[in-house]
């Protein structure tokens, strides 16, 4: 597994709000209303990230989010045709997403959370699948651990001792 640390502040990185929610806490006092905003960042070229912000105001909420997102970037491998390289079942708690590759002309076939993720990677032809639970963070979690696992065939190739023709035959 390889976990290298990128370089948000050379990037161009665009925003998606995905969720907001209302969250209260009961205190001796009353409720105490707060909001949580599920943030995800990228510059639709290989890197994207997801980050979750809290705070009493939505626009700091929103602040706080995109901050926590550009320090937790990834690189997605894509290949020839801007989709990913092989198909894989990204999983976290109990939500499952299915992501298949795609021909070019494809486009992105995906439910609202995962979407969000994948245009902001910069895929542009991919068909997803969510599995198990429909819960927004999950899903995008989901589909950012299905990313983090996925290998190029040059990586496949070297872990295997072989050449990445072999690897495509």
């Amino acid at each position: 597994m390889r976990h290298e640390i990128i370089d948000a502040s050379q990037l161009e990185l665009n925003d998606k709000v995905v969720s907001i929610k209302r969250v209260s806490k009961t205190v001796k006092g009353g409720r105490t209303m707060r909001f949580t905003a599920l943030v995800v960042v990228g510059d639709g070229n290989g890197h994207v990230g997801v980050g979750l912000g809290k705070a009493t105001e939505i626009p700091e909420a929103i602040r706080k989010g995109k901050e926590d997102a550009t320090k937790k970037l990834i690189k997605v491998e894509l290949d020839a045709n801007n989709s990913v390289p092989h198909d894989w079942t990204g999983v976290f708690g109990s939500a499952s997403v299915l992501l298949k590759r795609a021909p070019e002309g494809t486009g992105i076939i995906s439910g609202g959370p995962a979407r969000s993720v994948l245009e902001m990677a910069g895929i542009k032809n991919i068909r997803t699948k969510c599995l198990g639970s429909r819960n927004k963070q999950n899903v995008v979690l989901a589909t950012i651990n299905g990313l983090k696992q996925m290998k190029s065939p040059e990586e496949v190739a070297k872990l295997r001792g072989k050449s990445v023709e072999e690897i495509l035959a």
